[in-house]
């Protein structure tokens, strides 16, 4: 029996140590440095519950009635905002992306003239949003915009109608759009392009890349990533921004250009209907959640990859 009882271990030697989860918060602080730890941390928890935890968890509070969508989707300017987004997001980003690739290549190139020449190209990013969509609202009004002036001094003829007409009024907010974040795409490509090793490069020179095989075969498998989560960071903040549709059209003509962001702001602010507002901004959730997943994945497998 001896024998046996030595061969038990001890229960308090099998049971682990249960460690108490304050020491693990607590760390290797002790004393006054856990105290001015928790002192400059307390700050920053305030601030993200306030300004991140209490308006999402109040937003969701206000877009959970199903009876919301209900109403949303048997408004016919909903469905019309709808597919002015998809347009917006789809040709609009998808443009801005080949647009910037190309132009990546031209403005990197060597010399002055092509760094100034991108200074000046860079302009229109670095304004503010109001001034500048404000100031192609007015270069496009019909009787005294800057655009039918001159061509009725250069050429004698009575331009349209830019902001009352809603296919005209649609393709200025495109190509405002394209004009104003453009060149952020393109700082980027032009940055992911002088990342290349240049060892690669000479090696495909003397195997004979140049020119478009050097393009297809080289630089874009290259910056391919990239290329890739810029589209995809273009695309989530596509899906709301408003300021372009807000500042250059207002909406009109009668209510044709709206898309999904500005069309919430106008049901919170101008119809007083704000939970149909958070409504119209949480119908993009199945789109924009599956974005922001794929987002995340390939900046994890990019990370690994470097």
């Amino acid at each position: 029996m001896a024998d046996i009882a030595q061969t038990i271990p001890p229960l308090a030697a099998a049971a682990p140590p249960r460690r108490d989860w304050l020491r693990g918060l607590r760390g290797h602080l002790f004393g006054s440095e856990y105290g001015w730890a928790v002192a400059f941390c307390v700050p920053y928890v305030a601030v993200f519950l306030a300004f991140m935890v209490y308006p999402l968890g109040f937003g969701v509070w206000m877009g959970s009635d199903p009876e919301l969508y209900r109403t949303l989707f048997d408004d016919p300017l909903y469905l019309h905002a709808a597919v002015n987004t998809a347009i917006f997001v789809g040709v609009g980003v998808n443009a801005k992306m080949v647009l910037a690739l190309l132009l990546s290549g031209f403005l990197m190139r060597p010399g002055w003239p092509y760094k100034v020449l991108l200074a000046i190209f860079v302009l229109p990013w670095a304004l503010a949003a109001w001034p500048a969509f404000m100031s192609v609202h007015w270069m496009l009004n019909g009787e005294w915009g800057l655009i039918n002036n001159f061509l009725w001094i250069v050429f004698g003829v009575d331009g349209p109608h830019w902001l009352t007409r809603d296919d005209l009024a649609f393709g200025a907010v495109m190509l405002s759009y394209l004009w104003k974040v453009l060149p952020f795409s393109t700082v980027v490509l032009i940055a992911a392009r002088m990342a290349i090793p240049a060892e690669i490069v000479e090696a495909a020179k003397v195997d004979g890349a140049t020119g478009w095989r050097m393009f297809w075969h080289v630089t874009f498998p290259m910056i391919g990533n990239i290329y890739l989560i810029s589209t995809l960071l273009s695309t989530i903040f596509a899906l709301g921004d408003f300021n372009t549709v807000y500042f250059v059209t207002g909406g009109g003509p009668a209510n044709s250009t709206h898309v999904l962001a500005t069309l919430g702001i106008r049901y919170g602010y101008d119809l007083a209907q704000p939970r149909l507002g958070v409504a119209t901004a949480f119908s993009t959730l199945p789109v924009l959640i599956p974005l922001v997943v794929i987002l995340m994945r390939k900046l994890r497998t990019l990370s690994v990859q470097q």
